[in-house]
This record gives structure tokens, sequence and C-alpha cells, in this order.
């Protein structure tokens, strides 16, 4: 029997699961109960700010499974390699998990992690947090309302902004694939899944080009040093300095670079970890702009632009109808509804405050409502799964210049790479 204040283990404090899944369980009447991270000091600070019992606080999630069904779920944010095989764990205990994206790095995993689930008590939700945006949610809500008569095609970018793709994919955990995933799948999973939500129908091909045009050692400024804090360059964009000193310490992507909340943290770590280093020093290998082109069964057209070259953080997109069209930016909150019949134009409302655009929160949310009893799981596991069978087949695409074709439910096909 679930407790009406559900207790969750969170395996891996890092700024997913410490800083944003923690508060948010927290602040919605949940407990976080046991605290897995190998990181001693991370582990200790996120413990002090729950109220986790240091002997509920382990280094190894693999101790924490040992310990057999000690809560009523799990939220797994640990590092990218390490996501199904605690996921396994969890299922074999009849766990309710709350999975961090990507679900796996490889396409069997993904079939792995479903055929535990079918065979467990338990369940995964992956943090496909977007559809929990009042801005998506409004989307969705015009699309089921028919308004825009025949969907015949989506739109979507996925603008990265310049700082935030120098932060994660060049300096960061995500700078080169393998090991960490490729840069469609560790960036756009969300973005793939909302296609795929919107499209209303499985993915029958996809193809995608893209690669790393900019972040290279011969675009490198004259007279660089291999590290920013002390370069003479002033006015390169990828300047450490001016992506995190002129930031709050205890706020992300600071909280990303240093744990101790405070800017001498911060300088240190810009001093002698990787968030310090040149941008140009060729430690990376994923691609900084990529598209990709959908073909679903029930011949929606869906096209995907993911670029570090942008000066905002944000999605754009547009929903093209027989009798309108549905436009807008997902940072501001603002949508537009143009119909065609009576030539009006619609302005709609949905921002929200918080991660995501409040995707975050209300996933949280939902999936504790579930975990309680209380409703129905916010997105099963069968339906997560189409998103990264499509990221990895765009990345299969992009690397051998193929066409890449689909089964009906999404899978990938024999023989399915075919020239273009």
């Amino acid at each position: 029997m679930t407790r009406p204040r559900p207790e969750v283990a969170i395996l891996g404090a890092g700024n997913r699961g410490g800083q944003v899944y923690a508060q948010h369980i927290t602040a919605l009447g949940g407990q976080v109960r046991y605290l897995v991270e190998p990181d001693k000091a991370r582990r200790e600070q996120i413990a002090a700010r729950y109220g986790v019992p240091a002997d509920q606080c382990l280094s190894d999630w693999t101790r924490f499974f040992a310990l057999g069904r000690v809560a009523d779920a799990v939220v797994i944010a640990t590092p990218d390699t390490q996501h199904v095989e605690p996921a396994l764990l969890a299922l074999a205990l009849g766990y309710h998990v709350l999975l961090e994206k990507p679900i796996a790095l490889s396409e069997p995993d993904l079939d792995r992690l479903l055929d535990a689930e079918r065979h467990s008590s338990g369940s995964v939700t992956v943090c496909h947090v977007l559809r929990h945006t009042p801005f998506f949610q409004t989307v969705r809500m015009v699309l089921d309302s028919g308004r825009l008569g025949q969907l015949v095609g989506i739109t979507h970018a996925e603008n990265v902004a310049h700082w935030h793709y120098a932060h994660s994919f060049v300096r960061g955990n995500w700078r080169s694939s393998p090991p960490s995933a490729p840069f469609i799948l560790a960036k756009s999973s969300h973005d793939l899944d909302l296609l795929c939500w919107f499209a209303g129908a499985a993915p029958a091909w996809i193809m995608s080009d893209g690669a790393l045009h900019h972040f290279r050692p011969e675009h490198r400024p004259e007279n660089a040093t291999d590290r920013c804090v002390d370069c003479p360059v002033m006015a390169c964009p990828s300047d450490a300095r001016l992506i995190y000193l002129k930031r709050p310490a205890n706020t992300w992507p600071n909280t990303a670079v240093s744990h101790r909340g405070d800017m001498l943290g911060v300088l240190n770590a810009l001093r002698e970890g990787p968030y310090g280093e040149c941008a140009y020093l060729g430690r990376n290998n994923q691609p900084d702009h990529q598209t990709a082109l959908i073909h679903f069964h029930n011949g929606v057209q869906a096209s995907l632009t993911v670029s570090a070259f942008t000066h905002n953080n944000t999605r754009t997109l547009k929903l093209l109808g027989s009798k309108g069209e549905l436009r807008g930016q997902m940072e501001l909150g603002e949508l537009e509804f143009h119909d065609f019949g009576t030539g009006t134009v619609q302005q709609l409302s949905a921002s929200a405050e918080g991660n995501h655009g409040g995707g975050d929160l209300g996933l949280v949310e939902r999936w504790l409502a579930f975990v309680r009893g209380a409703a129905a799981q916010p997105t099963p596991l069968a339906e997560s799964l189409a998103s990264h069978r499509l990221a990895f087949a765009a990345e299969r695409s992009r690397l051998s210049a193929t066409v890449q074709h689909l089964g009906p439910e999404g899978s990938p096909t024999v023989g399915a790479g075919t020239g273009r």
C-alpha cells in the first residue's frame, strides 16, 4: 500500500536529481527517503537540504538495491551510461521509476527495459517533461479541438543557445559520443517525443544531416590560451568568464560547474576543471547544427532543426493544418492561431515559471499522483520509446547519408537504410 506521502529514493544527486526532482518531490508532499550519490560532498549537501539520515545515504546504487524494497518509488538521474541497469533492478523489486532521459544508449536496451516492465508490478515513466508544460498542453488542446483541420506538417526548432551548447556539448558531460548519447538523442529526445505526440502516428522514415561546423581547433581565436580565465581574447562568445561569472553562483549552469554555491567555487572550477577550457581544443565531436525530416505513417511530415547558433534557449514551432496555422515560441509562452476560414488571429497565452517552462513541476506532480494511485501514469514507457528509436535512426542517417525506414511501430526494419 502506497503511503499518502510517497517515500522516494533519488539515484544521482546532480542537477536533475538533487536540484530539480528532489525539490519538486518535497514541495509536492513526497519525501526523499534514500539518497545515492558517489560524490561525498554533493551527497552530504543534498542530504542535509532534504533531511535524509546519514545511514540512508549511499555511494553506490547496487548497495541500495541490495536492501530490497525500502521506498515507494525511485528517481534515476545517474549518468547516461547508468540508466538501464538500475532501472532493471528497480523493476525487479516492483518500484515505480521516474527515469531521466535518455532511456538507454542502444536500441536493444530499449527492448530489454520494455520487456522487464511487462513482467513487473512496477513501471517506468520517462522524464519527457515538455508534454507537461502549459505551452505544449495548449498546443495539444488546439490540435485536439479540430480547429487546424487536417494536420499536414510540423516545423519545429530547438534553439540551444550558443552558450548552452558550449556548456553542455563542448565542455560538459555530453561533449563526445560515444561514450555519451548522440547530440540529437541527448538534446532533442524531448522534441522528437513532441513530434510523435502531435503527429498521432508512428514514424515511417527519417533522414538527417548535421556536423560539427564551428567548435573545432581551426576556428580557435588568435592568441587564445587553453583556459579562459587567463585568455587575452575578450570578444569570444564562448568565453567561460562571460558564461559563468555573470550568473548567480547558486543557479544553473553554475550549479553544474561547482556544488559549493559561491562564486569562489565557480572560479576555482574554471581554473581547474573542464568548464574553464577553451571551446576550441578539439575534445568534442557532437554536431553543433543538425536537421531531420520525418514522415509519419498517416502522412504528416515534420522537420526538426537543432542548432547551437541561436541567441536564445527556447523552442519555436508551427503546426500546419488545412484550416489554420498555429505558431509560437515556448520561451515567451505565446501562441498565435491563424484561422484560414475567418481570417482572424487568436493570441493564446501559455507561459509558466520554472525549469523547462514549468514542465519539470508538471511531470513530478502527475508522477507522484500516479505513485499514490490517484492518477494514470503520465506517459507509459512503450509510448516514450518512439522518440529514442527516431533519434537512433537519425544518427544512423546522419553518419551514413541514408534514409532510415521504420516499421509500423517505429522500430527499425531489416536493411533500413537507403541512399538519398
